[in-house]
Formats: structure tokens, C-alpha cells, sequence
């Protein structure tokens, strides 16, 4: 069903006014306080809607891309600096104000159940990423990310966007802050890892590191990097940091490492060169 922009930005208007409206007649009771609120009610307006998969069951997820211009645009981003930032290690850890919504169930059209997540964001940049393919790439992207680390989930990237539905079953209003929290940086811990040498005894050919990240669901939130005599791994978002030296030289490039999603124990396993 095709949805007239208009209409919804009279809505928000109307709706705006309303709230404003109520807000003057507790005032003037003595029921509120005169100092602005912590938050506030928006109704978002609809954008895009992205299906993708649930990865640990397979299931369909729906996430509607929605927009308002309560949400606070991000930091000024260049096309050239965006590219930059794709390539890096971490492209996430350029923030993108949003609003994560409570997970609704809907039906698709094979009357089967499925779940839909609303995420708003700032309507200057939702109109960005339609003028370019790779700001819109890397919209969803944050958004999934968002999504995966406030409800525990793993979504996959195998995404499409649905041609003709702006969003998956009804944009429910959210409440969102209207003044900044205080930032509270959480140190990352050091995991629990062991060193092994195989064999125990002679020569070694083989040097094991097995670490474990309780609370790290995918192999996507690690970063690690093998150095002849170090080992330096990060796990994502500032859960978990390791950076240690070992007495064996081992070879770079052949080393290989396996996370199992199950035991969440992360199995690095490093060819010895030298002694």
C-alpha cells in the first residue's frame, strides 16, 4: 500500500501538538515540572524495510528503517571517509544515533510467524543513504549491529530490501531521550586462555591457545592478530581484550583459528617455526 509522506508529517505535527498541548494543562495543575523532559514520544516515519535471517534459527527477521527529526544526525561523514571506514577493522565504531524499538510479531504473506524490528534514525541521514547505494549499505549495516548486540542476536548479512513496502507490519511510537546520558566506558576484561605445545614433549610443532569469551555469540565481533610472538585478540563491542607474548615463534601466515558458538571458546592453532 503506497503511504502519502504528507499525510504522516500532518500526523506528526498534529500529534506534536497534542503533546504540547497536554504538557501546558499539567503545568498549569502543578502536576510536571517546568524543566524539560528526560524523553519524549515520537512517531516515527516509515523509510525502508530489510528481510534477513535469523542465524541461529533460521527464522525471517523484517527491520524497518524508519526516520524522524527528533533523532540527532551523526557526525559529518564524507563519501571518501566512509570508504575508509569499511575498510577498517571496526566500521561500526562510527556511532549512528538511533532508536532501537521492541522486537513485534507479525505474519508474512505465507501466514507464517515472523519477527519485525523498528530502528529510527535522523530523517538528514536516512535521506543520505538513498542518494547513495554505499551510505544506504552502510545504514543497514549499523542497524543490524545495533540490534545484534542490544537483543542477542545473529543476523545475516545476506540481506534484502523490500522494493514495495516502506515497512513490515505497524511503526510503533517509541519514546526517545532528549538529553545526553552521561558515557560510561567499560574497560574490556582479560579473558581466561591456556597455551598448549603439541606434542607435550619433544620437539613442538604446534602451539594451541584456547580462550574463552562467555558472551560472545559470533566470530564476527572478534578481531585477532598473530605476530611471530604475540597474540593480541579484541572481541567486540569493548567485551574482552588479550595481548600476550609467548616463548615460541610461530608461522604467521599458516596459523589458523576456530570459535565455537556453542562452548564459546575461541581455538587458535599456530604452526611453531623456532624455539
Amino acid at each position: 500500500m503506497a503511504t502519502d509522506s504528507c499525510l504522516l508529517n500532518s500526523e506528526v505535527e498534529l500529534q506534536q501538538q497534542e503533546e504540547l498541548y497536554q504538557q501546558l494543562l499539567l503545568k498549569t495543575a502543578g502536576k510536571v515540572p517546568s524543566e524539560p523532559l528526560d524523553s519524549k514520544l515520537i512517531r516515527p516515519q516509515p523509510g525502508m524495510c530489510v528481510k534477513t535471517l535469523s542465524q541461529t534459527d533460521n527464522q525471517k527477521i523484517f527491520v524497518n528503517i524508519c526516520q524522524s527529526p527528533s533523532v540527532p544526525p551523526p557526525p559529518e561523514l564524507s563519501r571518501d571517509e566512509l570508504v575508509t571506514l569499511l575498510q577498517s577493522e571496526d566500521p561500526t565504531g562510527y556511532r549512528v544515533p538511533m532508536s532501537l524499538g521492541e522486537p513485534h510479531t507479525e505474519m508474512d504473506n505465507g501466514s507464517q510467524s515472523c519477527t519485525a524490528y523498528d530502528v529510527v534514525i535522523s530523517e538528514a541521514f536516512y535521506q543520505k543513504s538513498l542518494k547513495d547505494p554505499l551510505f544506504q549499505q552502510f545504514l543497514i549495516m549499523v542497524s543490524l549491529e545495533g540490534l545484534e548486540n542490544k537483543y542477542h542476536l545473529e543476523l545475516s548479512r545476506d540481506w534484502k530490501i523490500l522494493k514495495n513496502r516502506k515497512f513490515f507490519g505497524s511503526v510503533s511510537e517509541q519514546n526517545i531521550r532528549t538529553k545526553s546520558q552521561p558515557v560510561i566506558q567499560e574497560l574490556p576484561q582479560t579473558p581466561e586462555f591456556s597455551l598448549l605445545v603439541e606434542p607435550p614433549t619433544g620437539r613442538p610443532q604446534y602451539l594451541i591457545a584456547e580462550v574463552q569469551l562467555p558472551g560472545v555469540r559470533s566470530c564476527r565481533a572478534l578481531v585477532l592478530d598473530v605476530g611471530e610472538d604475540r597474540l593480541v585478540l579484541t572481541a567486540r563491542p569493548n567485551l574482552f581484550h588479550l595481548d600476550v607474548f609467548h616463548p615460541l615463534l610461530v608461522d604467521q601466515g599458516g596459523s589458523v583459528a576456530q570459535f565455537n558458538t556453542h562452548t564459546q571458546i575461541l581455538t587458535i592453532t599456530m604452526p611453531v617455526v623456532s624455539s
